[in-house]
């Protein structure tokens, strides 16, 4: 049995890979349901897809295919300003598979991250973003919003989006994502030096910070940046 909005949202996207072949943006699932976030649009996904109603197609942003709908799907009303609409279905029947809408994949944000004095370390997902396949590569990604001054020397400034590469190891001379003593998460220049490891600022006004190999944990490197113009 599913909930109104999770009927609505089935539906809503059943109807719009119909009529264009790609699954509808977030943006577009938000409006068409009336909700304040997108938030809430990935909890209805994901309670969806525990249902057996939706799948995700792996590393496509947009990409949603319906795998079944509910026999009341013929009778309950379409969502907030759409027409009418009547699907001639069979329980359990699977959609054809919508075409990739770009070759982008969707990542999620995980907060911010400090370049400057570290901060509190990394949170939990607060949003998504459509990322170029161009800037990955193989392995799993995130996406962190800066905070602060001291990487303007390598072209990272505040607010930009870091595109981030998870792994717990780097090379020395890589931008990395690094947890210190386990509590403060902090974005800089990795140095290795005999035992020692050092997080170096691309900003003169900044020190460099040294610190013994077992408080500082590597949490991935930078593959790439995404700066928004206003």
């Amino acid at each position: 049995m599913l909930t109104r909005k999770q009927h609505e949202l089935l539906m809503f996207i059943h109807e719009r890979i119909k009529e264009s072949g790609v699954s509808p943006s977030f943006d577009e699932m938000k409006e068409a349901l009336d909700l304040a976030s997108k938030s809430g649009i990935h909890r209805l996904i994901t309670a969806l897809e525990e249902r057996g109603f939706l799948r995700r197609l792996p590393h496509r942003a947009r990409a949603l295919e319906v795998v079944r709908l509910p026999e009341q799907a013929t009778t309950t009303a379409p969502p907030k300003g759409r027409a009418p609409f009547r699907p001639q279905v069979v329980e359990g029947a699977r959609m054809a598979d919508p075409a990739p809408a770009n070759d982008v994949r969707d990542l999620p944000i995980l907060g911010k991250i400090a370049a400057g004095s570290p901060i509190e370390a990394i949170q939990h997902e607060r949003d998504r973003m459509a990322v170029p396949e161009a800037l990955l590569g193989s392995g799993e990604h995130f996406l962190l919003e800066i905070e602060g001054d001291s990487m303007i020397g390598a072209g990272i400034f505040n607010g930009d989006h870091v595109v981030i590469r998870r792994t717990d190891h780097a090379a020395s001379g890589e931008i990395v994502v690094a947890l210190i003593k386990g509590e403060e998460a902090t974005l800089k220049r990795l140095r290795k030096k005999g035992a020692s490891i050092a997080l170096e600022a691309a900003n003169p006004a900044y020190e460099t910070r040294i610190f013994g190999p077992d408080q500082v944990e590597v949490q991935g490197k930078l593959v790439g940046l995404i700066r928004r113009y206003h």
